[in-house]
C-alpha cells in the first residue's frame, strides 16, 4: 500500500503548497492594491507667516506692523537661513497623501489628476492589468481549493492542476506588467508633475514592496503546480510502461 499512498499524499502537499502560496500572494495584492504607500517621501515647502493661532517651528515669525507687505514678506523668505520646512507625503494608485502643517490630519489628491495627461493611459492599463491579476489569482484560488477538496479521480485532478497552472501564470505575467508600468508613471509624475507636489526625496513604500512579495508567491505557486502536474504524468508514463512489460512477460509465459 505505501507505493500507492506515498505518491498521493506528495500530490496532496504540492497542492496545498500552491495553494497557500496563491492565497497569500492575492492577500498581498489585494491590500497593496487598495493603499496609498506604494511611494513615500518628503515635500519641501515654504512655512507660513506666524499667525495668534499657529506657534512654533513651523511658520515664519515676523512681528512688525508691515507683516502683510509682500515687499517685506519677500524680503525675509529671501534672506531667511530656515524658510523651509519638510513634509511627508505617500502616494499609491489612487490617491496622494500629504500632511498638513500644525495639523494631524492629511490632504490626500487623487494621483490621476496628478499624473500628466500623456501618461494617464499607461495608469489605466497598470490600473486595468492589477485587476486582471486579482481576478486571476482568485481563480487560480478557486481552482486549487476544488483540487484538493472535491476532484474524484487522479485525471480530473491533472486538468484542474493544468488550469490552474495556465491561469496562475497569466496572473504572474500580469502583475508584473502592471508594476512596472506604475513604476514609469510615478517616475514621469515625479518629472512633470504639479509643483506644489513634486517629492524633493522619496522612496518605494511597503506596499509596493508588498506587491512584488505577491508577484513572487504568485510565480512560486506556479511552478509548484508545473511540477506537480508534470511529475504526476511521469508517474502515470511510469506505471503504464511497467504495467505493459508485465503484460508482454504474462503473455510470452502464460501461468498454465
Amino acid at each position: 500500500r505505501m507505493p500507492v499512498s506515498a505518491p498521493a499524499a506528495d500530490r496532496r502537499q504540492r497542492a496545498s503548497a500552491a495553494f497557500s502560496l496563491c492565497f497569500l500572494s492575492l492577500v498581498f495584492s489585494i491590500t497593496a492594491f487598495s493603499s496609498s504607500y506604494w511611494c513615500e517621501g518628503m515635500r519641501k515647502v515654504a512655512k507660513p507667516l506666524c499667525t495668534r493661532q499657529s506657534k512654533g517651528d513651523h511658520c515664519i515669525r515676523f512681528n512688525s506692523p508691515d507683516a502683510n507687505n509682500s515687499n517685506a514678506v519677500q524680503y525675509i523668505w529671501e534672506t531667511g537661513g530656515d524658510k523651509f520646512v519638510d513634509r511627508k507625503f505617500h502616494a499609491g494608485i489612487w490617491y496622494s497623501c500629504e500632511e498638513i502643517i500644525n495639523e494631524e490630519r492629511e490632504k490626500c489628491r487623487s494621483f490621476i489628476s496628478l499624473t500628466p495627461a500623456s501618461d494617464r493611459g499607461i495608469l489605466w492599463l497598470s490600473i486595468v492589468a492589477e485587476l486582471l491579476y486579482i481576478v486571476f489569482l482568485l481563480t487560480g484560488v478557486i481552482l486549487m481549493s476544488v483540487e484538493i477538496r472535491y476532484y474524484s479521480t487522479v485525471i480530473d485532478g491533472l486538468k484542474i492542476s493544468a488550469f490552474s497552472a495556465v491561469v496562475t501564470i497569466l496572473a504572474g505575467l500580469l502583475g508584473m506588467v502592471a508594476h512596472m508600468m506604475y513604476t514609469t508613471v510615478f517616475q514621469m509624475t515625479v518629472n512633470l508633475g504639479p509643483e506644489d507636489w513634486r517629492p524633493h526625496t522619496w522612496d518605494y513604500g511597503w506596499s509596493y514592496r508588498l506587491a512584488w512579495a505577491s508577484f513572487a508567491c504568485c510565480m512560486v505557486a506556479a511552478v509548484t503546480t508545473i511540477n506537480k502536474y508534470t511529475k504526476t504524468v511521469l508517474e502515470f508514463k511510469h506505471k503504464r510502461e511497467t504495467l505493459e512489460r508485465s503484460l508482454k512477460i504474462n503473455y510470452k509465459f502464460p501461468d498454465h
